[in-house]
């Protein structure tokens, strides 16, 4: 590896740590859910908002972050991101009430839209033509990493909070597990706030505000003399022959011609989010404790879907120029079918039983004199075990003990849930995770490609919060069965349009594709 390589290699590096900030903070909450919800009386949609926050602000930031870092360059808007990462971390662990939390929440959400535009945009700027793409994947591959760190982490904290460590009882990691694990985050922030201070500006925004000697500067330590000063030309070049273009209209989406391409893109952005992959990543260990295996169990479950999603993830970027996208699609969708399918079977054979015998292995703060009413019934549903519960010891107190109710009275086949789980998971990693974006950069026609991209995102990250927003309401109110059932009619749905409507991509021009998709 050549000196400039390695320096492009080691930029986007520390640049591509804003994925992986990304991918722990989204996924961190899914260990504090079963905390929060009693510490601060949360009802089912309050538990969803507190989820669902960040996704709001991620997508305003979303919207601002190309701007602003047209404005005051990419790095720029990077350091801010740090700073939204580690002032959220922190403000989340010490909040003292609920509106505090969601406020923090936000806070960060603003560093999770800002670093998933500006990180790969960054990256493509600096990179030759020939790394760019395995550079630029760097990024989806930390956001996925992200998510796993953050399962592991979350387990870790669980177990330590139950150890007779006497320096984690003194760090309070016994009374404040949910604390720790939201401002674990802030030390990885502190990193890539300090991190970025090594890392150079991108060379095409120095361009753009006339600052060639810096931008050559730069050019020199990525590639050749000779190769910089090609690059910097056709730079140079490309700003004065670019022509003035009008702003596209919304409207301009909605022309007859373009009928095809906006039906895939709104039902592909649509299906990402609508078959549950946000409820599992953010809801991994509520999940799993449906099926009475326990807290320590659930949490360590969690960590085998992190490790899916990458493992999955990496083989996607291996299959996709291979394949097709059309084929990961239906691939990736019948998977996703069946392992919803496969989880509302599980749950729906569930039966749930307070005996005489596992009564035993209830915690001594569990009111058995409560309890007495529940002992020797048996029921069919998680539904009605929940009212039960509910009835029986209150609302308020119920949100402490269900927990542990569920995993002694649960009986199921706790396996073929993880089964399905981690099926569902590995098809998603393998289809609509990374194949939605590059459709997205493929079958929009170049004059509208970027308000096209903008309009099927917004949809997306719309899909993305309502899912999370109601999850838990979901549970609560239609039954772990039925939940996932509609994800799978929905998988089901969305695999036949795909079959019927969607093209193969794979080995086209974008101009070939322009006048394939418009009819």
């Amino acid at each position: 590896m050549t000196k400039q390589q390695l320096f492009t290699v080691k930029t986007s590096l520390i640049v591509a740590l804003g994925g992986f900030l990304m991918g722990f903070d989204a996924s961190v909450v899914s260990g504090i859910v079963r905390f929060i919800e009693p510490e601060f009386n949360l009802s089912k949609l309050e538990l969803g908002w507190a989820v669902s926050s960040l996704t709001l602000t991620a997508t305003l930031g979303m919207m601002i972050a190309g701007p602003l870092s047209n404005a005051y360059g990419r790095r720029y808007i990077l350091r801010w991101a740090a700073i939204a990462y580690g002032l959220s971390a922190l403000a989340s662990a010490l909040a003292p009430s609920f509106a505090m939390l969601v406020f923090a929440r936000m806070l960060g959400g603003f560093g999770v839209g800002a670093s998933l535009i500006i990180a790969p945009m960054y990256i493509a700027e600096i990179a030759p033509p020939h790394l760019r793409g395995r550079l630029v994947s760097i990024n989806q591959l930390n956001i996925v990493l992200g998510i796993s760190v953050a399962f592991f982490t979350n387990y870790l904290i669980l177990r330590l909070s139950q150890s007779d460590s006497s320096w984690a009882q003194v760090l309070g990691i016994d009374r404040y597990q949910w604390r720790w694990m939201l401002g674990l985050e802030a030390l990885p922030a502190v990193l890539y706030f300090g991190f970025l201070f090594v890392v150079p500006r991108s060379p095409r925004w120095l361009l753009m505000k006339g600052r060639d000697e810096e931008a050559m500067d730069v050019l020199m330590k990525v590639s050749t003399e000779d190769q910089a000063i090609k690059d910097l030309e056709a730079v140079k070049a490309s700003f004065v022959h670019a022509s003035p273009k009008k702003k596209i209209p919304l409207s301009a989406l909605f022309k007859p011609a373009l009928r095809l391409v906006l039906l895939i893109g709104v039902v592909v952005a649509i299906l990402q989010q609508i078959t549950g992959i946000n409820a599992v990543f953010f809801y991994a260990p509520m999940i799993f404790e449906q099926s009475g295996i326990g807290a320590d169990a659930s949490f360590s479950q969690a960590i085998l879907v992190g490790l899916t999603n990458l493992v999955f993830t990496i083989l996607a970027m291996l299959f996709i120029d291979r394949f097709g996208r059309k084929v990961l699609l239906v691939f990736g969708l019948s998977g996703i079918a069946i392992s919803m399918f496969v989880l509302s079977w599980g749950f729906h054979q569930a039966t749930y039983s307070i005996t005489d015998e596992n009564i035993e292995l209830l915690s001594e703060n569990t009111d058995r004199v409560k309890l007495q009413i529940l002992i020797g019934q048996t029921f069919n549903s998680d539904i009605a075990f929940k009212q039960a519960i509910a009835q029986a010891f209150g609302a308020e107190e119920a949100k402490t003990v269900e927990a542990d109710l569920m995993a002694v009275a649960t009986n199921m086949n706790a396996l073929l849930i993880l089964l399905g789980m981690v099926g569902f998971v590995a098809s998603f990693a393998i289809s609509l995770g990374p194949v939605m974006w590059v459709l997205f950069s493929e079958i929009f026609p170049n004059a509208i490609r970027g308000i096209a991209i903008s309009f099927v995102g917004f949809i997306n990250s719309g899909i993305s919060f309502l899912v999370q927003l109601v999850f838990p309401w979901e549970l609560a109110t239609l039954g772990s069965s039925f939940t996932f059932l509609l994800y799978g009619l929905f998988a089901a749905v969305g695999l036949l349009i795909i079959i019927l409507v969607l093209p193969e991509t794979k080995n086209k021009s974008l101009e070939d594709l322009e006048i394939m998709l418009q009819r």
